[in-house]
């Protein structure tokens, strides 16, 4: 009997590529979504035969009915989409590129709905479920990540509107809220908060700069405490398997605090909360 087939997006670093190798440990046929053959040679290397890197663009209509039709072709019944791909971009609101909002947008939203809208009908036909990888950031909107955490809040919504949809066809659907986890996006994420600071006009740089530097010892402070994307992986193996799943998976210590003071404290009284944390970095 062939192998129950999962397709994950963002495979190269990170949670997706720990998510493409515990699954496929599960004996999962995985097609990993990667953007270059580099990444897709070492992922096949650290995989077994089962697993097939794909490379994927999640913002190209092209790129995805052609990892569509490779799915479809594989023998086996589809029994998930991880929905992971992402980027972070950093900047206050005020001066932040429109075409950068628009470009977070495309790839964290709309480009999760492109993949899903494609592998529906055999999502379908085989009963599998979805999981979307959010973030904390989809429960708690922290500054200076204005952008990543409106693609995020976003998903939150679309999850779940679409498990409610889905739920008479027999298709199920959760979430994954991971904190700080020690991926490729938040080095890239960090890096683009110092290039976004160097990018600003002068006015930006006098009325946020301050709050912009520590805003970044914040983060590199919460990054020690990282956890391994293997947990997240984990999380999102039992979203795929468990006989009921749940809704939401809250990952890290650090997502569970953050959650948790979100739904006790009046907004006014987090919203200073995270202002003492921040200035004490």
């Amino acid at each position: 009997m062939a192998a129950r087939k999962v397709v994950v997006t963002g495979a190269s670093t990170g949670i997706g590529r720990a998510c493409a190798l515990h699954l496929d440990g599960l004996g999962f046929q995985v097609f990993a979504g990667v953007r270059g053959d580099e990444a897709g040679e070492r992922l096949r290397a650290a995989g077994s035969e089962r697993l097939t890197p794909l490379r994927i663009d999640i913002t190209d209509g092209q790129s995805i009915e052609a990892a569509r039709e490779r799915v479809a072709a594989a023998d086996g019944a589809l029994a998930g989409l991880v929905n992971n791909a992402g980027i972070a971009v950093p900047g206050p609101v005020e001066f932040l590129p429109l075409d950068d909002l628009r470009r977070q947008l495309e790839v964290n939203l709309v480009g999760h709905v492109a993949m899903t809208q494609a592998m529906l009908p055999m999502l379908r036909e085989g009963r599998g479920r979805i999981v979307n990888v959010s973030s904390i950031g989809g429960r708690v909107g922290n500054p200076f990540v204005g952008a990543y955490v409106a693609s995020k809040f976003a998903i939150e919504g679309l999850t779940d509107s679409l498990r409610r949809e889905l739920r008479p066809l027999g298709v199920g659907v959760s979430v994954v809220e991971p904190g700080s986890v020690a991926t490729e996006i938040w080095r890239k994420g960090e890096d683009g908060a110092q290039e976004m600071l160097e990018a600003l006009p002068a006015e930006g740089v006098e009325v946020y700069g301050e709050a912009i530097a520590d805003m970044q010892r914040t983060a590199a402070k919460i990054a020690e405490q990282a956890i391994p994307p293997e947990k997240v992986a984990a999380a999102i193996a039992h979203a795929l398997t468990a006989r009921r799943p749940k809704t939401r998976y809250l990952v890290g210590l650090d997502a569970r605090i953050q959650a948790g003071l979100a739904s006790l404290l009046p907004d006014r009284a987090f919203d200073a909360l995270i202002a003492r944390f921040m200035a004490r970095q």
